[in-house]
């Protein structure tokens, strides 16, 4: 069995979900998040993309109901004992092996509470667990419960944060190195995630982004791959990821020759990232963070171009995307603690212009203010 965490940090884990299940008033969790999965038990699969749920009652006890291929996987990486398969065939329902756990555990007519925000739970298959549980118990969403705990993370987690934030210093340099006029988005791509493997990171819970020219505007992966001109820009978002913690960054880099304009944005990131550096501190809610990026782009022009949002929380999540619970956007109530990781970006898509530049980086809460993991400059790199 490979964990990543010691038994007392699981033992620790279970305690606060089971406190925080008992403050609910439920009985039982169908936990179906795979970041949740992992978190509480080690278990490590992308096999959530089927039908997989993990059962936590009141009194401690854990049953994995998933498929056969990941009976093994489950056996390999996690601490799961009592581990349950349903079976492929024409017509399968899965939901109705699920009710003969919860008969096992006296949970009819109890109050259960559901991960409905989980990717691996499909919308048919949430339609045919609500038909399942109809008239069996009280059904209550408790998609967060797990998730608000994640949030601050341990001193385990945050040696793994810190591993992929050396591994996403390394994609840099790799980036700096190979970018250059004639050379291929696919080739940078290539050597960025070498250099991460071979220092034991892991893939990472979505795509880099990467694009040159019109494509440096986007903020979302996309299957073009440009060869970058003599003169052009070249936008990267990526992430170093080791355990399945994530450390992410944001650049754009203009080659052969910076447009003035350029200039002016860099000035704005970086303008915008200092003052969203002494915001993010203990006490202060995360809206407020996002109201002095806003306040920052707006007041230098730049409202058009700027985001609804400057960053999100980061910590150990599975495909399909590496962000994680809460997001910074206006209003947002949460309040700022101590063992938060965030990742903040400053994003400027100028359509007018064609011009794009954005500078991201992962902080650390401390128990003062915070820390910046990543140790690369913040100078615009013109190569």
């Amino acid at each position: 069995m490979s964990l990543h965490f010691s038994n007392e940090e699981f033992k620790n884990r279970k305690r606060k979900v089971l406190e925080s299940m008992k403050k609910e008033n439920i009985d039982a969790l169908l936990i179906f998040r795979q970041e949740s999965m992992y978190w509480l038990t080690g278990y490590d699969t992308f096999g959530y993309v089927f039908f997989q749920s993990l059962v936590l009652n009141n009194n401690g006890e854990i049953i994995l109901l998933t498929r056969a291929p990941d009976l093994r996987q489950a056996q390999n990486t996690s601490n799961i004992k009592d581990i349950r398969i349903w079976v492929d065939k024409d017509g399968s329902n899965p939901t109705k092996d699920l009710i003969d756990i919860l008969n096992e555990l006296n949970l009819k007519g109890k109050k259960i509470g559901i991960e409905y925000e989980a990717y691996g739970l499909t919308g048919r298959n949430a339609l045919r667990l609500n038909k399942s549980l109809e008239n069996y118990c009280t059904v209550e969403d408790q998609s967060e419960l797990i998730t608000k705990l994640r949030v601050i993370k341990s001193k385990e987690e945050i040696n793994y944060v810190r591993k992929a934030a050396e591994l996403a210093d390394r994609a840099l340099d790799e980036a700096w190195k190979h970018a250059k006029a004639g050379i291929s988005e696919s080739k940078i791509l290539a050597e960025m995630n070498r250099v991460i493997f071979e220092g034991g990171g892991d893939y990472p819970a979505n795509e880099f982004i990467i694009g040159s020219g019109k494509n440096a505007l986007l903020c979302r992966y996309q299957a073009e791959k440009q060869i970058l001109n003599n003169q052009d820009q070249l936008t990267i978002e990526w992430a170093g990821t080791f355990r399945h913690y994530h450390s992410a960054m944001f650049r754009t880099i203009p080659i052969g020759k910076a447009d003035p304009k350029h200039y002016k944005m860099h000035e704005a990131c970086v303008e915008a990232l200092k003052k969203c550096e002494d915001k993010l501190k203990p006490g202060n809610k995360i809206g407020e963070v996002f109201d002095i990026h806003a306040k920052t782009f707006d007041d230098l022009g730049f409202n058009k171009a700027r985001m609804n949002a400057c960053g999100y929380s980061l910590g150990s999540t599975f495909s399909p995307n590496w962000m994680d619970w809460p997001m910074l956007y206006t209003n947002n109530p949460y309040e700022i603690e101590p063992g938060n990781v965030f990742f903040m970006h400053m994003i400027l898509m100028d359509s007018d212009s064609n011009l794009a530049m954005n500078l991201g980086e992962t902080y650390l809460v401390t128990e003062s203010g915070n820390e910046r993991l990543g140790k690369q400059k913040l100078d615009l790199v013109i190569l």
